[in-house]
């Protein structure tokens, strides 16, 4: 029986050979002391005796034994070899008792290399089982700004709080939001592994059906896009049926992670669309109005941010009251959100817009589930296929005023205010000071952030001798301040200068346009990425309002740039750009992609101040930091 056997391994050995041979490949098991020959390895790490998954055992420690198998593990020498005997008697000792004995190993990035046992891993192969017991030994690299040694810096961590080594990530942050969403304490007790590997299993086995296996991802980065739609208590209970329908719904959310750019930036609407009016498209002889819902995280007289939002509403309703209908519904949360979608969409809403980036992830579940829905969030660089995102480039308007607020600064000095470090916040900072610096190569921008715990604006401009500060861009009638937009504050008192404006209204018009026309069902045709609407000048959802303030000489220049904007001839981020450390960003004679600057991380070499971490802002901010928040890239 054994010879027999031995005679199935070594076609299925030899098979494997000439396959890698044909294919170019290194016919025979990895040795890692050669793999190690290229790694800086800063230390070892006894792990002690672990169950490991054998297809994560891949090679050999040493060059000793690695021309007696296979790639495959499965072996190569001749049946009548002293080799060829031992191997048959494990063969035999598995299927009469089992191979009880633990095997030696290296791990180095969650792949395993034998030390001592590699006929037993051999033979247990063979018989396709699916871990076996090892002492294990981690060899830890040093750590560099390698995508793979960031990725496993990330899986040790996951691997010390689960005590799992079979699920892997392709994308950083994966690991720690995959704790997050399981929402166990850690480290995993007993009956949470059981749990988590029940829910994996029956993933992995749904995910496989559906063709998971051809797509450039892990099961892992799957389930973590999996679970952003259906809660951990949900997929706990799922049936296996269950699991092939939901995976099925879910599969454009895989799709938009096999793309390296995940969200495709939309930049000016289509022009087909600008052609023909909203009411072209409203069938007119229907006395059913088309009903568009706004989902507010706060009302109109509580944000400035609602306000403008709903000044947009309010402008579609005016400009179209025959033909459109809207539904306004406040205090939107994570906790409300789908019983909020369901409503609206039984009052006949069939486009929603929902005005708070903390709705997109909890709606992900209504949005997958009910396709014929619309549905767009106010938020950017946010990765899924089944809500489309739009924001706006405000940051051109910020590099205007960033300019005028440099011509104008006697003593340099600008007092920029922001509030939530979030991308595009980041975007629009970095643009003012830019601006700034454009007329004024004195000119430093002093960064403060009204949703830090210890925000004193008084004190942050007294203590830093500023006069000129960029504030908030919209204001409450409820609430009537000066402190908007650029404005000169002397003896306690704001002068206006400049206010960049948010034209929702047309944004929102455009926005349905596009619908209606059909230029949004034709962008996402034959395309695995999220679309994301980030329109500036150029669409009119931006401009400028001057007062009488600004000196004429300087108004002049700040409309001529403005203009050159809208029509593309001026980019805001050009030429060479460093950050406060030195390290340019973009190189001299070049424009910054639209990616680059919408993932900004950094600030420039001109601007006083930091990114603050979340643990230095006020509680109101945080949940919308946790979900979109950047941080700087410090070293460690």
């Amino acid at each position: 029986m054994g010879e027999l056997t031995y005679l199935e391994a070594l076609r299925r050995g030899k098979k494997e050979q000439k396959k890698c041979l044909l294919l170019g490949r290194f016919p025979y098991l990895p040795v890692l002391d050669e793999i190690l020959t290229q790694q800086n390895i800063l230390t070892e790490q006894n792990l002690g005796l672990v169950h490991i998954p054998l297809d994560h055992v891949v090679g050999t420690s040493t060059k000793g034994r690695t021309y007696a198998f296979a790639a495959n593990f499965m072996p190569i020498l001749d049946e009548q070899s002293e080799f060829a005997c031992k191997w048959e008697a494990l063969a035999d000792a598995q299927l009469h008792e089992g191979i009880r004995d633990p095997i030696k190993v290296y791990e180095f990035m969650n792949r395993f290399y034998v030390v001592e046992g590699n006929k037993r891993v051999s033979v247990l192969k063979f018989y396709g089982a699916d871990k076996i017991a090892a002492y294990v030994t981690r060899k830890i690299p040093a750590p560099s700004e390698d995508l793979d040694i960031k990725l496993y810096y990330e899986f040790m961590k996951f691997n010390e709080a689960t005590g799992l080594n079979t699920v892997e990530f392709t994308r950083l942050g994966c690991a720690n939001k995959l704790l997050d969403l399981v929402g166990a304490e850690i480290p995993w007790d007993d009956r949470t592994k059981e749990d988590f590997r029940g829910v994996h299993f029956r993933f992995s086995k749904a995910y496989e059906q559906c063709g998971g296996n051809q797509l450039p991802i892990t099961v892992g980065d799957a389930l973590n896009a999996f679970l952003k739609v259906y809660s951990y208590e949900e997929v706990l209970a799922m049936t296996p049926q269950e699991y092939s329908s939901n995976v099925s719904k879910c599969w454009k959310e895989f799709l938009v992670l096999t793309e390296k750019n995940r969200v495709d930036l939309v930049l000016d609407p289509k022009e087909a669309n600008a052609r023909k009016s909203l009411f072209h498209y409203l069938m007119p002889s229907s006395s059913k109005k088309f009903t568009v819902a706004f989902l507010y995280p706060k009302s109109a007289e509580e944000s400035n941010w609602t306000y403008a939002h709903d000044l947009g509403r309010s402008y579609l309703e005016e400009t179209f009251p025959e033909q459109i209908s809207t539904i306004c519904v406040n205090h939107v949360d994570a906790e409300n959100i789908e019983e909020v979608l369901t409503d609206v969409v039984e009052k006949g809403a069939s486009i929603v817009f929902e005005v708070g980036v903390e709705m997109m992830e909890p709606s992900l579940k209504f949005a997958v589930e009910h396709p014929e829905i619309t549905i767009l969030n106010c938020s950017l660089n946010t990765p899924h296929k089944n809500i489309r995102t739009y924001y706006a480039r405000m940051y051109e308007a910020k590099f205007i005023s960033g300019m005028i607020a440099g011509a104008m600064a006697e003593n340099d000095r600008i007092a920029y205010v922001a509030d939530y470090p979030i991308y595009g916040m980041i975007a629009n900072i970095n643009a003012f000071a830019l601006g700034a610096a454009c007329v004024n190569p004195r000119a430093k921008v002093y960064l403060d952030w009204s949703t830090r715990k210890d925000h004193d604006l008084d004190y942050f401009l007294t203590m830093n001798d500023i006069h000129y500060v960029s504030n908030q861009d919209m204001i409450r009638p409820i609430n009537p301040t000066r402190e908007y937009g650029l404005y000169k504050y002397e003896n306690g008192e704001a002068t206006n200068i400049v206010m960049p404006v948010w034209n929702w209204g047309i944004y929102y018009e455009k926005l349905i346009q596009g619908i209606l026309a059909g230029t949004y069902k034709s962008e996402d045709e034959g395309e695995a990425k999220a679309i994301n609407y980030w329109w500036g000048m150029s669409a009119g959802v931006i401009d400028l309002v001057y007062s009488k303030h600004v000196p004429i000489g300087i108004k002049r220049l700040a409309e001529h740039i403005e203009y050159d904007i809208s029509v593309g001839d001026v980019v805001p981020f050009f030429g060479e750009i460093r950050a406060q450390d030195g390290t340019i960003k973009n190189n001299a004679g070049e424009a910054m992609r639209p990616e680059d600057i919408m993932k900004m991380d950094y600030l420039v070499e001109n601007v006083e101040g930091d990114i603050p971490s979340i643990d230095l802002l006020n509680e109101k901010a945080k949940p919308i930091v946790e979900l979109k928040g950047v941080e700087e890239q410090k070293e460690d």
